[in-house]
């Protein structure tokens, strides 16, 4: 089976191959938000190195979100027109579940931050359970946008230990190190931000369990308005109040 995923749903850009629980190749960035500029001409240099044929994909693996709403726009708009071109269904793997994925075998709560502004992250917490030769991912707090202590008292209350993962890390590192009641790590730098890698072997796992779409049926889980949709609502009940 192979699988090519692509993931701009934060800062980071990715895309990468996954054949047969091989990593073929991947291809990072993390430097500006200049997806629409960059995520096709990385994929077209990773398909000339490995020599892809792109009609020998079995599926494309998607970053569905939640995470920067230009960037999940820009990352499904390719996958839908790539899904649509070469017939190729689409497996929509989570944004956050993604992110845990780049430690899949650990025994500690794995526990994504990603930051949503104002205090907010979208979070989770997840574990990982041993599935015949390898392991399945098991939400134990479910994805959702969070006040940083909110989810901080969450965790506490699971009394285990856990891994902080994603951009949010060093916006509340030092809150959580205030915060935080259990015994906590951050993960290292290789395993710290969204890889294309991890949402294409996760997306495998997906595909193999029979949760694919269409291209024409997938949308991104933005799971909030975006600041301009919060703000035209906020104006909105404003007028309506003065009436």
């Amino acid at each position: 089976m192979k699988i090519l995923g692509l993931d701009s749903s934060g800062l980071v850009a990715g895309v990468a191959v996954v054949e047969d629980d091989v990593l073929l190749a991947e291809y990072t960035t993390n430097y500006k938000k200049t997806h629409s500029q960059t995520l096709l001409p990385m994929l077209e240099e990773l398909r000339r190195m490995i020599e892809l044929d792109m009609d020998t994909l079995d599926a494309i693996a998607i970053s569905s979100g939640p995470g920067s709403f230009t960037g999940l726009r820009i990352g499904s708009a390719t996958a839908k027109g790539l899904g649509l071109a070469l017939g190729k269904p689409l497996v929509e793997v989570p944004t956050l579940e993604g992110l845990a994925w780049n430690l899949c075998g650990t025994d500690r709560l794995v526990c994504p931050l990603m930051d949503a502004r104002r205090n907010q992250v979208y979070a989770a917490a997840y574990e990982f359970e041993r599935s015949g030769e390898g392991f399945a991912l098991a939400g134990v707090i479910e994805q959702a946008p969070v006040d940083i202590v909110e989810m901080l008292e969450k965790l506490n209350t699971l009394s285990r230990e856990v891994i902080f993962l994603g951009d949010g890390v060093p916006v509340y590192r030092e809150l959580i190190r205030q915060r935080c009641r259990v015994p906590y790590a951050f993960a290292p730098a290789g395993s710290s931000r969204q890889r294309a890698a991890s949402v294409a072997a996760l997306g495998a796992v997906y595909m193999r369990q029979g949760k694919t779409v269409s291209a024409a049926q997938h949308r991104p889980e933005y799971l909030r308005r975006s600041q301009a949709e919060q703000e035209e609502l906020q104006n909105e009940h404003k007028d309506q109040r003065t009436l």
